[in-house]
């Protein structure tokens, strides 16, 4: 058994073409709808010729994520983040501020209303870092991340407008914590761990542009 090397597999540059691997849609029916996302089967045939049926969870609004980041009087770097319970993993979750688009609005403008409506703050500076989608093997929701700084409070957290049954703890988490225990525990959740990825090529990229 011979050890890997890097010429083991194609480099980007000489692998074949991403085109071979691509599925035409041939049919799409729609079979149960909930409150957030449709239930579709899809039919689809491969380059080869093969065909099959496949499950999409098809949401009608994509959504944001806000990273609120900023430098404490005591020279450390913070997040602001939330604790919540989450339905889907029957757990209690540590995560940054995020919900959907709603219709008609911008996704600078979700943002700043996620991070006023969930937290209280406000923010000077808010930058697109990317979006991703949130798994692309049967959603095709995506999610747009965004940096929050120059932060300031607004609204107190006993005033903050939250849905019916949101229940939110804001907490000062520092940077490096969140990174050296992102998931684990109560940071284990992907939109979390994907926004961690922006962040950290962010801050690659100013660490690049200040030499």
């Amino acid at each position: 058994m011979a050890r890997i090397n890097q010429h083991t597999f194609p480099d980007l540059d000489s692998s074949p073409s991403p085109l071979r691997l691509f599925w035409e849609t041939t049919g799409r029916e729609r079979v149960a709808d909930t409150v957030l996302f449709s239930v579709n089967t899809v039919h689809r045939r491969g380059p080869d010729g093969r065909e099959g049926d496949f499950v999409e969870l098809d949401f009608p609004v994509s959504g944001v994520i806000v990273i609120p980041y900023f430098k404490g009087t005591d020279g450390v770097e913070y997040f602001v983040m939330e604790r919540q319970f989450r339905h889907g993993s029957e757990s209690v979750t540590l995560e940054f501020p995020a919900g959907l688009i709603e219709p008609g609005e911008m996704k600078s403008d979700s943002a700043k209303r996620e991070l006023w409506e969930e937290t209280g703050l406000r923010a000077e500076s808010l930058r697109p870092l990317g979006t991703v989608y949130q798994n692309s093997a049967f959603m095709n929701s995506m999610s747009s991340v965004f940096l929050a700084e120059g932060l300031e409070v607004e609204t107190l957290p006993e005033n903050r407008r939250l849905d019916a049954n949101e229940q939110i703890d804001i907490v000062t988490v520092p940077v490096s914590y969140v990174l050296d225990n992102m998931g684990a525990g109560e940071l284990d959740g992907g939109p979390t761990v994907f926004a961690l990825a922006f962040f950290m090529k962010e801050m690659r990229r100013r660490s690049v542009l200040n030499g």
